[in-house]
């Protein structure tokens, strides 16, 4: 089965082609069919984000398509930057003005009270208009400082705490096997089997 990717990023694109690449899929990019549209995120939580982009591209392309929205949410900061982790920073901000404003909005809070989780919502819209949306979460706490050289967006700041590594320090197949993405991805595997079986 043909499985459109809805992500330009080169970094997301890379995990979900790693996730899925033992399924009976053809996992393409917005760029492999052509597709310069962008859906523009105006939905006011993940789940809005993810659904508006699977329904969107699955309408432009006419393939089943997998689109997710991700999200750090800190406790101390009651909850954001949550759906709008990747705006935060303002208008083409990079991921390490993103993460010099976290570290300076948590300055002088404790270890212990800079609590976190990575929340990542799948969504898989067919062009017949069935809907199916998966869920994953990684709890961890925001270090003090940057760390490793992995990953993208906030990784080199989220601290695993059973890992004692940031998400940035680790190898790709233990951020494949533990990350909010590859747990809403992992949950989302029976579906897009299912899908793949009904197209054969």
């Amino acid at each position: 089965m043909r499985l459109l990717l809805a992500t330009r990023n080169s970094g997301k694109l890379r995990e979900l082609r790693a996730l899925l690449a033992d399924l009976p899929l053809e996992c393409l990019s917005l760029a492999d069919v052509g597709i310069a549209t962008d859906i523009p995120e105006t939905g006011a939580s993940l789940i809005e984000n993810a659904i508006l982009k699977a329904r969107g591209y699955a309408d432009l392309s006419g393939l089943t398509t997998l689109a997710d929205d991700s999200g750090l949410e800190v406790d101390a900061l009651g909850g954001e930057p949550g759906v709008h982790s990747s705006r935060w920073a303002g208008p083409g901000a990079t991921d390490a003005d993103r993460i010099r404003k976290l570290l300076e909005r948590l300055r002088g809070v404790p270890p212990q009270g800079r609590r976190a989780r990575f929340r990542a919502v799948a969504a898989i819209a067919t062009p017949d208009g069935r809907l199916y949306t998966t869920e994953g979460t990684l709890e961890g706490f925001i270090a003090d400082r940057p760390k490793g050289s992995g990953g993208f967006g906030y990784d080199p700041v989220f601290l695993v705490p059973d890992l004692g590594k940031t998400v940035a320090e680790l190898d790709p197949e233990t951020k494949n096997r533990i990350s909010h993405r590859a747990r809403a991805i992992q949950a989302a595997r029976p579906i897009l089997e299912q899908l793949a079986a009904e197209e054969m």
